[in-house]
């Protein structure tokens, strides 16, 4: 509750009530939350916004939250290869999972559709972005932020960390990519555009040569490592 406390205080959030209850079924604590917030319909910035000719940009890095919690979960796994300052670090990238400074920023530049990644990583988050705007997509892997930490770990389970929970990533889409890159890295926030939307449906990731489709999110990898 202290740790609730002092968020809520940062982003100026009341705790208006709760419920707490111990029972046999439940093993572990377990935090449920519901947040209930309003806004003018007018400045509502919807996942369905983007449009073809748009440019996609990205904040922070792909698979952040997964990261971090399987860096926790598996330390002493971990070490078996890894330095104890290596595993501190990927724990530590939980800090930044907060994306509210990333989107104050983007509603000053200018977007069309914003869309924070959660569960089913990346290539989820961009798949829903195109579905629910209906247009297609057009991606460069290699422009994909991404923390060595990441590969590091994600190598280390044979999973794949674009499709790893990364609540802390944000997706972005505008007609000025390039400046919004550029405001973002000027708050010390990590940014890069990553591809463009496109007309017709086809979302797809460019590695090269190399072309993969994109399909509709299923379970994330991180339930392969903590199952």
């Amino acid at each position: 509750m202290k740790d609730i406390e002092t968020v809520c205080s940062l982003l100026n959030i009341e705790v208006m009530g709760g419920h707490t209850e111990v029972t046999k079924a439940v093993n572990q604590p377990i935090i449920t939350v519901t947040g209930i917030g309003k806004m003018k319909r007018s400045e509502l910035i919807k996942t369905a916004g983007a449009k073809p000719g748009q440019e996609i940009v990205m904040s922070k890095w792909a698979g952040l939250e997964g990261t971090a919690i399987i860096a926790k979960a598996k330390e002493e796994e971990l070490l078996s290869r890894y330095s104890a300052s290596f595993i501190d670090g990927a724990k530590r990238m939980i800090d930044f999972i907060s994306v509210l400074p990333d989107s104050r920023i983007a509603r000053k530049v200018g977007v069309t559709s914003m869309h924070d990644v959660t569960e089913g990583g990346i290539f989820g988050a961009l798949w829903e972005i195109g579905y629910a705007a209906g247009v297609g997509l057009e991606v460069d892997l290699k422009k994909i932020l991404i923390k060595q930490e990441t590969v590091e770990i994600c190598e280390f389970f044979n999973i794949n960390p674009y499709k790893l929970i990364s609540s802390g990533c944000m997706l972005m889409v505008t007609d000025k990519a390039n400046l919004l890159v550029e405001s973002l890295l000027a708050e010390g926030i990590p940014a890069a555009v990553i591809g463009r939307i496109t007309e017709g449906s086809d979302r797809i990731i460019c590695n090269g040569d190399e072309i993969r489709y994109l399909e509709p999110p299923k379970s994330d990898e991180l339930y392969k490592v903590l199952a």
